[in-house]
């Protein structure tokens, strides 16, 4: 992760945005006017940071890139940019994203540009008016993570302008972004709402559902409401799918850029895109909903989707990978899309290790914190830190009448310890 944090860093432009993507062969690159991809350099440098404790690597200096700023009405430019003289730290590099990314339309909601997560709604906001509800709750992610590192590095006056800055957006989500049973996902540049009961299509959609618990900006009664709502709209149990929107655009008025292009239930309109599944999933963990959780990780797995020969007919792809989409309409819907290039299976194994399991590692330090379904009554993992192995053993005996979170207490080799286990990496085992 460090290697890969330091490499796009140097994919980032003086003026804070990034290269949507790169050939490395050639240098060459896209820029664009996508509202997102530039925050994930934050996002990952704190996860980094929270898992290893390092914070050297917030002080490593790396260049920016340079060339032509896109024009008023041009939404891409594919060109070679050069690398800046002048390099910066890590930490620069994050603010430049954030500081790029704190531009809010009308709904005190960030602008989504020419697409947020979804690169499919390339029209929604090109023209500069629309916003993004995800993009809201990711924002207010990032800052809520980076405040902290804001505040050791000594940037008071930044630290106070972010919590501002997050103060005002919860309040704009939870208000000009609820839509009474669910968040909406956006507003468009004509002023038409994407995510909204009163479409026709895309009436809900996941990401603004499962984001508003991970990212804890979504008001406690408001989370769980929305979540109830993605489960009865978008939770597709004969399929085997969590389907990323619904229902797919096709004939409506509405215009929201090549996604609209895809045949109904195709990739991100309206299929399951498994990115957006697996954060359904960490969400339903979030809430304490071990059943669901794990009924929604074991629906997801390819090798349910291929048990017979018949689902293996339907399927059509590998069930040994993760698939970066599954369609999800009339005849095509349960058949699977691009497989071997896709980031959802690292989100699957985190969903899976990190929340359902619990298994979480913080500077140094391990904590179990499981959600798991109430009539498990044991499970077991082997964790290995450096060069010790960590001999873990989760027991949940009481049955049906068993317990999806909390823990009760802690034994290691033997001793009640505080479930905040310091790691060490000198050659021992431990039970």
């Amino acid at each position: 992760m460090k290697k890969q944090i330091i490499k796009h860093s140097k994919h980032q432009y003086k003026e804070g945005d990034v290269e949507h993507w790169w050939h490395e062969e050639t240098g060459r690159g896209i820029r664009t006017r996508f509202s997102d991809d530039l925050l994930w350099l934050a996002f990952l440098t704190v996860e980094y940071i929270k898992f290893t404790g390092d914070k050297t690597i917030l002080d490593i200096e790396t260049p920016y890139l340079e060339g032509q700023i896109l024009e008023e009405n041009q939404d891409e430019k594919y060109d070679k940019y050069n690398e800046t003289k002048e390099q910066e730290s890590i930490y620069k590099h994050c603010i430049r994203a954030i500081e790029k990314s704190l531009n809010f339309g009308e709904n005190g909601l960030p602008k989504i540009g020419s697409g947020d997560w979804n690169d499919g709604f390339s029209t929604v906001g090109n023209k500069g008016r629309g916003e993004s509800v995800w993009l809201g709750f990711f924002l207010y992610t990032v800052l809520d993570n980076f405040i902290p590192i804001c505040e050791e590095k000594e940037d008071i006056e930044l630290a106070k302008k972010y919590e501002e800055i997050k103060r005002n957006l919860k309040r704009a989500l939870n208000t000009k972004g609820w839509d009474g049973r669910w968040y909406k996902r956006a507003f468009m540049d004509d002023g038409n709402i994407l995510g909204s009961m009163q479409n026709d299509e895309c009436r809900i959609d996941s990401i603004a559902q499962s984001w508003s618990v991970i990212s804890n900006a979504g008001e406690n009664d408001k989370k769980y409401i929305a979540m109830e709502s993605l489960e009865n709209h978008l939770v597709d149990k004969e399929n085997g799918i969590i389907k990323l929107l619904d229902p797919p655009f096709e004939k409506s008025k509405l215009e929201p850029g090549y996604i609209k292009a895809y045949l109904p239930g195709v990739r991100e309109n309206g299929g399951q895109y498994t990115h957006a599944a697996i954060w359904v999933i960490i969400a339903e963990s979030l809430l304490g909903f071990g059943d669901k959780a794990l009924e929604l990780y074991r629906m997801i797995n390819p090798i349910e989707h291929s048990r017979t020969k018949d689902a293996s007919r339907k399927y059509k792809v590998e069930p040994y990978v993760i698939p970066a989409d599954i369609y999800g309409a009339s005849n095509l819907a349960g058949r699977g899309g691009w497989t071997w290039y896709t980031g959802s299976s690292s989100w699957y194994y985190k969903a899976g290790i990190e929340y359902i399991l619990g298994l979480k590692i913080q500077n140094g330090y391990m904590k179990i914190d499981p959600c798991i379904p109430k009539d498990w009554k044991e499970y077991q993992i082997q964790y290995k830190w450096n060069d010790s192995i960590y001999n873990i053993k989760v027991k949940n005996p009481d049955g049906k009448n068993g317990k999806n979170e909390g823990v009760t207490k802690v034994i290691l080799d033997g001793n009640e310890v505080e479930n905040n286990i310091k790691l060490d990496g000198n050659r021992k085992v431990y039970t």
